[in-house]
């Protein structure tokens, strides 16, 4: 199960005026679950996303850039599990227009105006009878289905739904928020997750939203990692109804920083939640770099920890072997670090210092820390002021199990 994470109660998910949700089964990959997800937006809205930095990036992932870059308003968006539509050429380009075409022909807008995304099997085709047969189930449901039956409906290896949301005081005006995200497995996002969707009711122009887009997944989804590895279908999308009474007209002053760490806060919950829920994960850990000259450098060392499969699996073992840790951080690349400035921190246990093991560290404390579900890793390394945070878990058994299985 995930590590102290469950997920939000249906009655605590607030709606979002201007957006209806609608799902349908589609049998994409398995029969009897929700796997087809369309969330329509109404005429003012404003949409803007972040994708994927894989160069091998999927095709709906290269439609939906297409479809912003356009410049026509955004209507629709349309999500299927079970197929990625990644590594599948030309092919997989007009099967994705296809889904768009058929959905903007129920809805009555132009194709241009849906931005679609997959999650699922990579070079497979799309089932697109499939999606095409489920689609009007979708439209006919649309102001039925929550936000709890979409963020069950775009899982994959997903144990639980992850979704939250949030009201936040606008000059004076009440804004909610609300998200949701599916990922647990390859995950290490180089911009946003899997794939995430947030909403608000606030009205807010598209280069503000940008701009609060890139800050949030740069302080959530940019900071978590599975297994080291950057999906191909990797997309976060924002979206600013306008229907509600609070306003933010330009990226700064105190309105927008509230929106903007309302929303930062909703997208950081979600991509915990990830984490805790990483592919047979049995612990979440916290890792802080702090004392470094740049956040750049205290980012790479943060990664080369959490990506260490030795790391990993010290930590679902509970077996304090911490000579890993610091192999990870001499390997990071930061090729003037004096190692023997830095310390380096299990919990509140001082482990290494001055280029090894403290006089005080006793092995005992050590095994006591990592026994827990929650561990945070701190390195000091006391050359500057910069830091970061990176969270991450365990490799276990049923890692391989499910990556093994996973087209069974």
């Amino acid at each position: 199960m995930p590590v102290n994470f469950a997920p939000t109660p249906r009655e605590q998910l607030l709606p979002v005026p201007g957006i209806k949700l609608g799902i349908a089964e589609a049998n994409i990959k398995k029969p009897g679950r929700k796997d087809l997800l369309v969330i329509t937006v109404e005429d003012q809205a404003e949409v803007c996303a972040v994708f994927t930095q894989n160069r091998f990036c999927a095709a709906p992932v290269t439609i939906a850039r297409s479809h912003l870059e356009s410049g026509k308003s955004i209507r629709a968006l349309v999500i299927n599990t079970g197929n990625a539509n990644a590594g599948t050429g030309e092919d997989g380009l007009s099967r994705a227009t296809s889904v768009c075409s058929a959905l903007s022909g129920l809805l009555g807008c132009a194709a241009e105006q849906v931005l679609p995304f997959s999650t699922g099997v990579i070079m497979e085709p799309l089932p697109l009878d499939k999606i095409k047969a489920g689609l009007p189930a979708c439209v006919n449901h649309l102001g039925q289905a929550d936000w709890f039956d979409a963020a069950q409906a775009i899982m994959t290896t997903d144990i639980v739904p992850k979704a939250f949301s949030k009201r936040v005081n606008i000059g004076g005006q009440s804004a909610t928020i609300t998200g949701i995200a599916k990922g647990s497995g390859m995950i290490h996002p180089n911009m946003a997750t899997m794939l995430g969707f947030i909403a608000t009711d606030a009205a807010v122009p598209q280069a503000v939203l940008q701009a609060i887009l890139q800050h949030a997944t740069a302080h959530s989804f940019n900071c978590i990692t599975v297994d080291g590895d950057t999906s191909t279908n990797d997309a976060c999308v924002l979206i600013a109804t306008g229907k509600g009474a609070a306003r933010v007209s330009a990226a700064s002053g105190d309105d927008y920083l509230a929106l903007r760490d309302a929303v930062t806060e909703v997208a950081a919950l979600l991509a915990q939640a990830i984490v805790r829920d990483g592919e047979g994960a049995t612990k979440f850990m916290t890792i802080k770099v702090d004392g470094g000259k740049s956040e750049a450098e205290c980012r790479t060392i943060a990664y080369a920890i959490a990506h260490s499969p030795l790391v990993k699996t010290a930590f679902f073992a509970s077996d304090p072997n911490l000579g890993r840790i610091l192999a990870a951080i001499g390997y990071a690349g930061i090729d003037d670090l004096d190692v023997s400035k830095l310390q380096l921190f299990l919990g509140d246990v001082l482990v290494a210092e001055q280029g090894g093991r403290a006089a005080s560290y006793r092995e005992e404390d050590g095994q006591r820390i990592m026994r827990q579900p929650e561990i945070v890793v701190r390195v000091a390394l006391h050359r500057g002021a910069a830091g970061a945070t990176v969270w991450t878990c365990d490799f276990s058994y049923d890692y391989v199990k499910i990556n093994a299985e996973y087209r069974s």
